[in-house]
């Protein structure tokens, strides 16, 4: 029995022991309230403003910077649509270059074609006058082959000289009427 005895007792000292160290001992707990006390005095104090200062400059620079990047942000915007207007006008400015020069080789495609035309006209006129220069030429050629052969088959037929200068004349004048 002496076993169960014993048994008892340690059943009873583990449980008076668990509970006396779950709960600290009233002088601690006192002592324990005042010390917290003391430090959240201090802290609420001394500190609590301190990291509220440290709290609102650590704001105000955060707004800062916002505000900056705002400022950073409009500003890109403004260059952003600038650039897109410079680009529009050039490419607008491009466009009219573009234009001036195909109506400039347009007009200088017209110019080239009327010279060209022209300098044709003036060659195809040369060459007409050229050709009835030419026709006159050999229509006086023939004419005075005709009359001299005219001349040489009459002398032959009738059977003497004749007077070349007056027959030439008169061989002559048969021609002009016979062209007109």
């Amino acid at each position: 029995m002496m076993e169960t005895w014993i048994l008892a007792a340690e059943e009873g000292a583990e449980a008076s022991s668990g509970l006396d160290l779950l709960l600290p001992a009233t002088p601690e707990l006192v002592g324990g309230i005042i010390a917290f006390g003391i430090v959240f005095f201090f802290i609420w104090k001394w500190a609590g403003p301190a990291i509220n200062r440290s709290l609102e400059q650590r704001q105000q620079a955060i707004a800062g910077r916002l505000e900056e990047a705002e400022k950073a942000k409009a500003e890109a915007e403004s260059l952003l649509a600038d650039y897109r207007q410079q680009m529009a006008e050039a490419r607008q400015r491009a466009s009219e270059i573009i234009d001036e020069a195909r109506q400039a080789a347009e007009q200088l495609r017209d110019e080239i074609l009327a010279k060209a035309n022209e300098e044709a006209a003036q060659i195809v006129a040369k060459a007409r006058d050229e050709a009835a220069a030419e026709r006159q030429r050999v229509l006086a050629e023939a004419r005075e082959e005709v009359a001299n052969l005219s001349l040489d088959l009459a002398e032959r037929v009738i059977g003497e000289a004749l007077d070349r200068e007056a027959q030439l004349g008169l061989v002559q004048r048969y021609l002009a009427e016979l062209e007109r």
